[in-house]
């Protein structure tokens, strides 16, 4: 157990020693075992990465087998703002562990979140002084928005991806976030897929797969500043 989290891993697909890391927070009720199975697809693009899902630190009463970061009954913006500054710390911890024990940079290390996981994924990763490698996020939402252009550390390349027919999170969030992270002088690209729900559609898997091999082989260096409309590109 690492960083006090724990959860499945899926070694480099070519056999050798990690040159990448990516770790995938999951969502709300989820668990590390659910989200690992992104890997397999992903080590198609980056054969030389490891692939870490740890279970969120709170397991969640009267789910089978379901984590939660934080408690959330609601999208309310105070509760999640809370929610995630409360749960940082483990998510922080368990990413230096992890770049120590495989000797890594944190320019090799992506975060992947997906829903609650995304909300995570954004506010550590955005506040981290040294900048991650890239941030890919499906289905979330930028908490303590407000906030981010004081609190605001480092600048990886970020990739955000929402359903237009989400019913838990609307796709506004998506806009919401893109325009805040523009605010505080960070571009990004964004995918809205068209016709998909609370999930992970395929075109939005395979834009992961791209932006994440590109941004963690350095492609996106010199991270373009953003747009005027707040969105480094839209595709």
């Amino acid at each position: 157990m690492l960083g006090g989290l724990n959860g499945p891993r899926l070694p480099p697909a070519n056999g050798g020693k990690p040159k990448k890391l990516v770790i995938l927070a999951h969502g709300y009720g989820s668990n590390g075992d659910d989200l690992i199975g992104l890997a397999p697809y992903f080590a198609k693009a980056m054969p030389d990465a490891i692939f870490v899902a740890p279970d969120a630190p709170e397991p969640i009463q009267g789910y089978n087998g379901g984590y939660q970061w934080f408690p959330l009954s609601r999208l309310d913006p105070h509760t999640t703002a809370q929610g995630v500054r409360a749960s940082a710390h483990h998510l922080d911890k368990f990413i230096d562990a992890e770049l120590k024990k495989h000797e890594l940079p944190a320019s090799a290390c992506a975060l992947v979140g997906f829903s609650q996981g995304t909300m995570m994924s954004l506010h550590v990763g955005l506040r981290r002084a040294e900048p991650l490698g890239a941030l890919l996020g499906y289905s979330g939402m930028l908490a303590a928005a407000e906030a981010l252009k004081d609190e605001i550390k480092s600048r990886p390349p970020v990739c955000l991806v929402h359903g237009d027919r989400d019913e838990v999170i609307p796709v506004a969030a998506l806009l919401m976030a893109a325009g805040a992270m523009a605010d505080a002088g960070l571009g990004s690209l964004w995918r809205i897929s068209r016709g998909a729900g609370h999930t992970i559609a395929p075109d939005g898997m395979e834009l992961g797969a791209q932006f994440l091999r590109a941004a963690l082989s350095g492609r996106f260096a010199g991270w373009a500043a953003p747009s005027p409309k707040g969105s480094g590109l839209a595709v």
